[in-house]
């Protein structure tokens, strides 16, 4: 007797499944509407190994030329935490058209477990590959210390 596979929730931990979640981002029938469904469905592309959504969601002042993901990399991705912060709330009053998501993202890599803690800034502009619609796009991010 085999066992059924319950089918997994989307990776980002936001939804029930990909399809009900970053799926149509990463398939670009839509288009996230805040910063943090862009970094939701950016960790999401990162385990899915989909270069592609990386790039076109990556601002083009810092869009990296090179290769970023590398397919034969033994790389497992373990779950994805957003932190919630009054600073967060408090920059993005002070800029509109421009946010911050601080996130966790924990991962396996030669068998050993790691964390990326960054704090990710995000801006809304028009993107002329979509007739100049507005989106949001990963601009660059922090690694905060611990104190």
């Amino acid at each position: 007797m085999s066992k059924t596979k319950i089918p997994a929730g989307c990776p980002c931990g936001g939804g029930p499944s990909l399809a009900a979640c970053c799926g149509p981002y990463i398939e670009g029938t839509a288009l996230p509407a805040t910063a943090e469904l862009l970094m939701r469905s950016r960790y999401t592309a990162y385990t899915l190994k989909n270069e592609p959504y990386l790039l076109a969601t990556w601002h083009p002042s810092t869009r990296p030329v090179e290769r970023i993901i590398d397919p034969d990399e033994p790389l497992q991705w373990l779950g994805l935490e957003v932190k919630s912060t009054l600073r967060l709330r408090q920059r993005k009053a002070d800029h509109p058209g421009q946010d911050y998501v601080e996130f966790v993202a924990r991962f396996r890599q030669h068998g050993k477990g790691q964390r990326l803690h960054e704090l990710s800034r995000f801006l809304r502009e028009p993107d002329p590959a979509l007739g100049g619609a507005p989106r949001w796009f990963y601009v660059d991010g922090d690694f905060p210390t611990k104190e």
